[in-house]
């Protein structure tokens, strides 16, 4: 990143009094940014939020606001301009969803992503645009489930396919006011989040079935992601708009038949091989 990209600019970040929200608030805040941080229910754990943005150099504020319902989304931006008057970055990070197989999704369900997950964003990029005097960045977080399909997961991963599509359209009408919108894809990444989604019954082993398919055999980290968040606030990536940039350690590039489940010659290579040569 380039030196204090983000001294003096104002973010506003939804979810992040812990996880992605949270790592990226907190690196946002050491290069000198002022955080709006929101969550929906858990107050203390967003003021623990907010001390550590102060204490690592930023100013901050806790916002509580239900990203569901559409007057506290109004309210959690209002109270971005009533605070500090203005907003540079907008990162729409918080989610939720049924993890249900679809013949077992019901209405309740269905309505439920769309709000949190599509009609938040939109609704908050409208409140945002305006707050943006200056140009501006906005991005969303989406997931792998966006292109690829697996069990359960298709009332979440619709929505995420339906912001990446709302990013590119976004992106082309607010390209002339200077403020430009993309997304980040993420694998798997180790959260709340995801032990939630693997503890769901009749899911995989993660550590057993999953990890060992990924070209990179783990997890990403928050901060891995929240880096790639902050490259796409940094003005280095000045020309990138309308799109998805995708962190999963290599997940969404393999297929059947797996390397992973290769024997003899067609075996990835090890650490051991690399340093002996063979």
């Amino acid at each position: 990143m380039s030196a204090a990209f983000a001294a003096g600019k104002v973010a506003l970040i939804t979810g992040s009094s812990r996880g992605i929200g949270r790592a990226l608030a907190l690196t946002l805040a050491a290069d000198g940014a002022s955080l709006v941080v929101n969550y929906k229910r858990n107050a203390e754990l967003a003021a623990q939020t907010v001390a550590e943005i102060e204490a690592a150099g930023g100013r901050g504020i806790a916002v509580q606001a239900d990203m569901e319902e559409p007057d506290d989304v109004a309210r959690l931006f209002a109270a971005a301009a009533e605070e500090y008057g203005r907003l540079d970055y907008f990162v729409g990070n918080a989610a939720a969803s049924a993890f249900k197989s679809i013949l077992d999704l019901k209405l309740h369900h269905l309505d439920r992503s769309y709000a949190m997950n599509i009609r938040a964003f939109v609704l908050g990029v409208q409140a945002a645009v305006p707050l943006m005097t200056g140009g501006g960045r906005i991005v969303a977080l989406s997931s792998y489930g966006s292109i690829r399909a697996y069990p359960t997961y298709a009332n979440l991963g619709a929505a995420k396919a339906a912001l990446e599509a709302w990013v590119r359209y976004m992106a082309v009408e607010f390209a002339p006011l200077g403020i430009n919108v993309n997304a980040v894809n993420g694998g798997i990444i180790e959260s709340d989040s995801s032990a939630y989604f693997y503890n769901v019954e009749g899911m995989p082993d993660l550590h057993e079935q999953v990890l060992p398919k990924i070209p990179a055999q783990r997890q990403g980290t928050v901060q891995e992601v929240a880096d790639v968040v902050a490259f796409l606030l940094d003005p280095r990536s000045e020309y990138i708009t309308g799109q998805s940039l995708v962190v999963d350690g290599g997940l969404s590039i393999v297929a059947p038949p797996f390397f992973e489940d290769a024997t003899g010659p067609l075996r990835l290579p090890t650490r051991e091989d690399a340093t002996t040569g063979s």
